[in-house]
């Protein structure tokens, strides 16, 4: 499988958004994870479609877009629409998940749905056939600079093996707490899309910050 750190948008300096973006990007990354929150789903409110739309105009990045709202079907188009290339929503906060992501497949962009800590797999039976990528949260959702949950690793393990015989293309994405370490456990437990946050934009270096957590994930697969 093909390893990714995807930067997370949510650690950048956000007086500075499209430098860092472009830094992320001279630096080797090819997506760039967006958390949006509302402030009712989780209690940190970020950014709406406005902003992605003024960094889709200075990034050729895939724009991985994490919904972390209430009732995201209201908005799903208006992020499409201003550059997503790929929309996740999180389970937890829609009650119509499979028309959410009928929805989104009908405007020709990819689909994840994203599972809290402790959400079962089980929520995912009937649509995993569905899916392009499932995101695994490893910290709770809502603020950046959090600590790895390692219970989570089990999670990401049965995930891998039920993927190899329902949808063997869905990739797996974790989030929260990634660096280089936690990044070879993820990736040793089946993990495929690393997003990144303070290990990247917060490191002196985020071209070398990049390159050691995929290398590190590397070492786990070798």
């Amino acid at each position: 499988m093909a390893l990714t750190v995807a930067p997370s948008l949510l650690s950048a300096d956000f007086a500075r958004l499209g430098e860092e973006v472009k830094l992320v990007e001279r630096a080797g990354a090819n997506i760039l994870h967006i958390d949006v929150m509302d402030g009712h789903f989780v209690p940190n409110i970020t950014i709406g479609p406005l902003v992605v739309e003024s960094l889709r105009k200075v990034s050729t990045l895939e724009f991985d877009v994490h919904l972390m709202i209430e009732n995201p079907e209201r908005y799903v188009e208006d992020f499409v629409k201003a550059g997503a290339d790929h929309i996740t929503i999180s389970i937890e906060a829609t009650k119509h998940v499979h028309r959410v992501i009928q929805q989104i497949k009908s405007l020709g962009v990819t689909v994840g749905v994203a599972l809290n800590p402790a959400t079962s797999l089980d929520v995912l039976t009937y649509i995993l056939q569905e899916l392009d990528m499932v995101l695994l949260m490893t910290v709770n959702p809502g603020f950046g600079g959090q600590k790895f949950i390692p219970e989570v690793l089990p999670k990401i393990v049965a995930l891998s093996e039920i993927l190899k015989e329902v949808n063997p293309l869905c990739r797996i994405e974790v989030d929260g707490g990634i660096n280089s370490d936690t990044a070879r456990l993820a990736s040793r437990a089946g993990a495929e899309i690393l997003v990144a946050g303070s290990a990247v934009f917060a490191a002196p270096d985020p071209e070398k910050a990049i390159h050691d957590i995929l290398q590190a994930a590397r070492e786990e697969q070798q």
